[in-house]
């Protein structure tokens, strides 16, 4: 089986009432952590590259081992570009087999946010690539994407409907609360779905995304603060919102720090308690279990998309 589009994983996911998890990878290790346990629960997938992991790891190397991801696995995998902020990083992916793109052109004016929209969709799709784009900033820091909390904006339902017609797009991410990185709310967390209910009317079976919903497991905090580090106070999404979110109109939840925090835990962890390892093998390995694992109960409890393959 090829990379596939998100088309109709989106469409049976808006009929089904629930999302498909869109992951971002950096290593193999977070790679097969991810597979692994999408392969166990037989959950379609969305791999997705951000600009900092394409300059990480190589685009050759990361769409390489995406396609092992695929061949290995059997599932309905596609490869997305996350947070791309010009048509040129866009043309580059498209070019180099991305089965999707996004094209943040939100830090942007309204109509300049279309324009850049609409030419990244026009070479997409004359590529046979689906597109998705940014109305409204989320807050918070993540690669690239650094958009301080005074600068960052809900997504105005007023403005969808012809933001949607006028450039084409295949899919859109709002902003109804979410913010991006672990360090997200100072009070309780509170989404939007008012928000979210108005853009569904305006686009009714038009997939809608989420950006910065990762929870940030308490546990994995706890772990990463016992071993030197500092993250009190952390706190992200609350599960249950996600899991409401992704019975309307949401498609789409992209899960990023959650995997970092897995991963970080568990290697400090792994040294504390075992201070003279040197083989790599030792604390990746532990590492993607606990991927694994994180990604096992996203995929049951929050996105719903078990048995979905």
């Amino acid at each position: 089986m090829p990379l596939v589009t998100s088309t109709e994983m989106f469409k049976k996911a808006y009929e089904g009432g629930y999302a498909i998890g869109a992951f971002n990878v950096n290593n193999m290790e977070i790679i097969q952590g991810i597979v692994e346990a999408a392969t166990e629960e037989r959950a379609p997938l969305i791999l997705q590259v951000s600009s900092g992991a394409r300059k990480y790891a190589n685009t050759t190397y990361l769409r390489k081992m995406v396609e092992a991801a695929v061949e290995t696995s059997g599932l309905p995998i596609c490869m997305h570009l996350d947070h791309g902020d010009t048509f040129d990083l866009c043309k580059d992916c498209i070019d180099n087999g991305f089965t999707s793109v996004m094209i943040d052109a939100s830090a942007h004016p309204f109509q300049e946010n279309i324009s850049i929209t609409r030419q990244v969709v026009e070479y997409a799709h004359d590529h046979g690539v689906v597109v998705e784009a940014e109305l409204g900033k989320l807050a918070g820091v993540e690669d690239d994407v650094k958009v301080d909390a005074k600068d960052a904006s809900y997504t105005d339902p007023d403005q969808v409907q012809e933001f949607v017609e006028k450039t084409g797009v295949d899919s859109l991410a709002i902003a109804i609360g979410t913010s991006h990185g672990a360090f997200k709310f100072k009070g309780q967390p509170r989404l939007r779905f008012d928000i979210l209910q108005e853009v569904e009317n305006r686009l009714p079976g038009f997939p809608i995304v989420l950006h910065g919903a990762s929870s940030v497991p308490q546990d994995l905090v706890k772990v990463i603060n016992q071993y030197g580090g500092a993250m009190l106070g952390a706190q992200g999404v609350p599960e249950e919102m996600l899991r409401e979110a992704a019975k309307m109109a949401v498609c789409k939840i992209n899960i990023d720090s959650d995997l970092r925090l897995a991963v970080t835990a568990t290697i400090r962890e792994h040294f504390a308690l075992n201070p003279s390892h040197f083989d790599p093998r030792q604390y990746l390995g532990p590492a993607r279990e606990a991927v694994k694992k994180i990604v096992k109960h996203k995929l049951v409890n929050v996105l719903g998309c078990n048995g979905k393959a």
